[in-house]
């Protein structure tokens, strides 16, 4: 069985073809800039290969009935009629009470999926836009959704509510919902199978770590807590985000800045997190360079970034009654070793030790870090959220 798995942002088309009779990635890649000027796609082939080819991208119809001809193109491509593909997979971002599950999309599905455009008015309509684009093109194919927040549907009312009037989530839903949903559930499993134990017998706490960031708490199999909110803005400091802030501190700015509503938003959003505190960027690997050459602005934001996580950490092993296994995945989890060494620094307290030597080589593979005296497991395990899309997708169409 051949399934695609799109991933639809506001300017960005992210695929991957599998084959799911061996669950291996035939072809992969991304258009960029759609809707703006430059388009592109970069394309990667199962041998390696990379190509970046230019193409005028109007729109994610033209986007996505690009994609489909590069698959099928002559000299790169990997199937020789589109009829080989049997599925599409989405990542749908905001799913809100809705949804618990993947499910196959239908009328009645895409209807109440637009009726939680309001708690993501950035994803939800570009994810729309995929499914839309696919219709257009084989109106037949089945398609199939899979919810960034339907993970974190377990958790119980005292964990995700807010403790403001209760008219409020009745009426508008303001509650948390979390993200990076299909990620936890993913690297949760994999480590269960990696360690070679159950999953509904393990205390887990999981580090999405990448430009945004998330942790989640996964008792016994369900996730019962989680960082971020009704919206990606909670939580953890991330990249350009500024995580949890005194909503007082919101108020106090918006009047000092004479701000309003999206000004804010674009503040806490897009400008502050590392980004916000260093001036320098959003990307890690540019902020530890920054500090190993003395730059104060630089340690400053490592010590905030590392500390939330940890405090995070240590939180969830609290409300579990103890933790099993702590796992590091995503782009900065997998491949900083600083982080995962500070995170479980002075944590033997809670069970936490971890070889720092083997740590200090690790960068996006599957291995143990904790030592064998270690009572919690400490792991990396990449995250394969794509390949979680394709299996949800043939269960569906298998039932």
């Amino acid at each position: 069985m051949k399934i695609l798995v799109l991933n639809c942002g506001s300017s960005s088309i992210k695929y991957a073809l599998y084959d799911m009779d061996n669950r291996s990635v035939m072809a992969s890649g991304g258009a960029e800039r759609v809707g703006l000027n430059d388009a592109f796609v970069k394309v990667k082939l199962p041998n390696g290969e990379k190509r970046q080819i230019m193409h005028d991208i109007p729109e994610h119809t033209e986007g996505v009935k690009f994609i489909f001809s590069l698959l099928t193109d002559p000299e790169i491509g990997v199937i020789k009629s589109l009829d080989e593909i049997d599925a599409v997979g989405h990542r749908m971002v905001h799913g809100g009470e809705k949804f618990n599950k993947s499910v196959i999309i239908d009328d009645e599905v895409l209807r109440v999926f637009e009726s939680c455009i309001d708690l993501a008015p950035l994803h939800n309509p570009a994810n729309l836009k995929g499914v839309h684009a696919v219709s257009d093109i084989m109106p037949d194919l089945p398609q199939v959704a899979v919810f960034d927040t339907a993970f974190h549907q377990t958790m119980p009312a005292h964990a995700f509510l807010y403790a403001i009037p209760y008219n409020l989530y009745e009426e508008y839903g303001v509650r948390r919902y979390g993200f990076h949903g299909t990620s936890h559930r993913y690297v949760a499993q994999r480590v269960c199978d990696f360690l070679g134990v159950k999953a509904e017998e393990q205390r887990i706490i999981t580090c999405h770590i990448g430009n945004g960031g998330s942790v989640a708490a996964v008792k016994y199999g369900k996730c019962i807590d989680t960082s971020m909110g009704l919206t990606p803005l909670e939580g953890v400091m991330m990249g350009t985000r500024s995580g949890d802030i005194d909503a007082g501190a919101v108020m106090f700015l918006e009047k000092k800045l004479g701000l309003d509503a999206d000004g804010m938003s674009d503040l806490l959003n897009k400008k502050s997190g590392v980004l916000g505190i260093t001036g320098i960027s959003s990307d890690m690997r540019e902020i530890e360079e920054a500090e190993s050459n003395n730059d104060p602005k630089a340690k400053m934001a490592l010590d905030m970034y590392f500390y939330r996580i940890k405090k995070y950490v240590g939180a969830y092993a609290a409300a579990m009654g103890g933790v099993d296994i702590i796992v590091f995945t995503a782009g900065v989890g997998e491949n900083q070793p600083g982080l995962r060494e500070e995170v479980c620094r002075d944590m033997e307290w809670m069970g936490v030790k971890i070889d720092n030597r083997l740590n200090a080589g690790v960068r996006g593979k599957e291995v143990i870090l904790s030592t064998d005296d270690s009572k919690v497991k400490v792991c990396v395990i990449p995250t394969d959220e794509e390949l979680m899309i394709a299996s949800d997708t043939m269960t569906l169409l298998k039932q």
